[in-house]
């Protein structure tokens, strides 16, 4: 097993991709986006931070987060946010000997991607990953028609127009396993 260290660096920016333990013909997330939605914001009041780009499929998620200064404990929000999550999710979903023995839910994957942000170029291009996810995967047929994505907020503040990536990019490939 290779022993895999997360980068910790205060104040950094980072790209995350956090699956549902169970992959296949689940719609937990956006079943839940209200749960969802209201965790998150209740992690963020208490500990800070800012999502910079973000979108919700049926059973992963990614999103960039940029950290306060002088702080690099992403790990303690995820847990948080999963936890919470978890709590509200009604009862029901089968359970692995493991899980059980470590009295856990079988909500999510135990790990998570994790990518500190380098550059600009590294930023824009996790961003555009983000934002074309849903096409990707083909919960969308274009980007303005998924829902759940910080897409809308970039075009709201003219950051994005309404009708970017029509087409695909070749740049828009990440690295992080699906």
């Amino acid at each position: 097993m290779t022993n895999y260290r997360r980068s910790k660096l205060e104040g950094a920016t980072y790209f995350f991709t956090v699956n549902c333990a169970k992959r296949h013909n689940n719609q937990l997330l956006i079943e839940q986006i209200d749960l969802l939605r209201k965790v998150m914001r209740e992690v963020k009041e208490n500990r800070p931070f800012d999502i910079d780009a973000m979108v919700v499929l049926p059973e992963h998620l990614h999103c960039i987060w940029t950290l306060p200064t002088g702080d690099a404990d992403y790990k303690t929000r995820w847990s948080l946010i999963k936890a919470g999550f978890s709590r509200g999710v009604p009862l029901g979903e089968s359970l692995s000997e493991s899980r059980i023995k470590r009295g856990e839910r079988g909500i999510w994957q135990r790990r998570y991607w994790e990518h500190l942000i380098r550059d600009d170029q590294d930023y824009q291009r996790h961003v555009d990953y983000i934002h074309w996810n849903p096409v990707k995967h083909g919960w969308a047929k274009q980007v303005k028609d998924w829902p759940y994505s910080s897409f809308h907020r970039h075009v709201r503040h003219g950051i994005l127009p309404k009708d970017w990536a029509d087409e695909p990019h070749d740049d828009w490939s990440v690295g992080e396993p699906e």
